[in-house]
């Protein structure tokens, strides 16, 4: 009797799988549907014409190309999300060990996570606004705030994404004898280091917000937006994560190549200088491509600009479209290689 409703509860699981891809297909196509339609009807009379129409027509590619991805690739990407929701309790409590032994042996501590990015802010203040005089070059080019302020407010988001990407790369290499366990959902590794790296990451928004308040700027409602940035980040870097997690499980060089890119991203993304200083139109929107520099220029009008997210749509649909792209990207990579990962490590 008991394998009849077990074969009995497996045919309706299965049953209700087929039914929900149908209608989870049809949802993201209608989101994406309407998504290009406001995309197509949006004007902003500022703006150059030619521009505008490049960016409708490449926000409308990457709408297609992601809903074909989706729709082709459902049941292979829907796993890894199910899989996090049914583990989430799980997650909660592994983050936050991983996050208490990452420090377990030092004597200060977590005070150690800490120090080090702290220090980094104030020696780039010290040598680009005190030492170069970076602060009159940022005036001219339209700056307002003072420079500590502009500059912590792109280094906090960078340290976050430094710390969850380069920590969820070695997710698995670090967890190798969990992976090695037939029983354990390997899945769950990588969100657990970017959980980790998030708990250091809310120490920093507060120093961030101290800043803030020390140059007169007070919280106020766009502050809230920092919690809509910090999410965005956060799946920006899980969906790269896993991807990056499974890759350097066959191809070890790839930590360095990361580490090297996390050089060259800092210098490509406006952190310690200002996008206005970019002469040229073609070459603001060619670093504006960089995911990264919405969600630093959004800290920023979260802290001191007042401006909505929504404010700025062309860059808010660009970053939405690329961040679901990796994301299943990501997980298609993570869910085809999984299967060899206990024999390599």
């Amino acid at each position: 009797m008991s394998v009849e409703k077990t074969e009995h509860m497996n045919s309706s699981t299965k049953r209700t799988k087929r039914l929900g891809k149908p209608a989870g297909i049809a949802i993201f196509w209608g989101l994406g549907l309407i998504l290009a339609l406001v995309l197509i009807n949006h004007h902003n009379p500022l703006a150059d014409q030619v521009t505008e129409r490049m960016k409708k027509v490449s926000g409308c590619v990457l709408i297609t190309f992601t809903c074909a991805i989706f729709a082709i690739y459902y049941e292979r990407i829907m796993t890894i999300p199910a899989e996090l929701f049914q583990s989430r309790k799980l997650i909660w409590k592994l983050a936050k060990n991983d996050f208490k032994k990452r420090y377990a042996g030092s004597y200060l501590g977590i005070v150690w996570a800490m120090a080090q990015p702290v220090v980094t802010v104030v020696m780039y203040w010290i040598v680009f606004d005190k030492v170069f005089d970076t602060r009159s070059q940022m005036v001219a080019s339209g700056l307002e705030v003072p420079y500590v302020l502009y500059l912590t407010a792109g280094l906090v988001p960078w340290f976050y994404f430094s710390e969850a990407i380069t920590q969820g790369t070695m997710a698995l290499i670090e967890y190798n004898y969990l992976v090695k366990k037939v029983v354990f959902n390997i899945s769950i590794l990588p969100i657990i280091k970017v959980i980790a790296a998030t708990f250091i990451h809310i120490f920093f928004v507060a120093v961030l917000l101290l800043v803030s308040v020390g140059y007169g700027y007070y919280p106020n409602i766009y502050t809230l937006q920092i919690f809509y940035y910090s999410f965005c980040m956060f799946m920006l870097v899980l969906g790269m994560s896993y991807m990056t997690c499974a890759l350097v499980v066959f191809i070890r060089d790839l930590q360095q190549i990361i580490n090297i890119a996390l050089q060259i991203g800092m210098w490509a993304t406006p952190i310690l200088w200002n996008i206005s200083m970019l002469k040229t139109d073609n070459m603001k929107t060619l670093f504006k491509l960089n995911p990264l520099v919405y969600v630093v220029n959004g800290y920023r009008s979260a802290i001191y600009e007042e401006v909505w997210f929504w404010e700025h749509f062309y860059s808010s649909t660009y970053f939405w479209i690329f961040t679901i792209s990796m994301f299943c990207i990501g997980t298609l990579i993570f869910r085809k290689m999984r299967v060899h990962f206990a024999d390599v490590l």
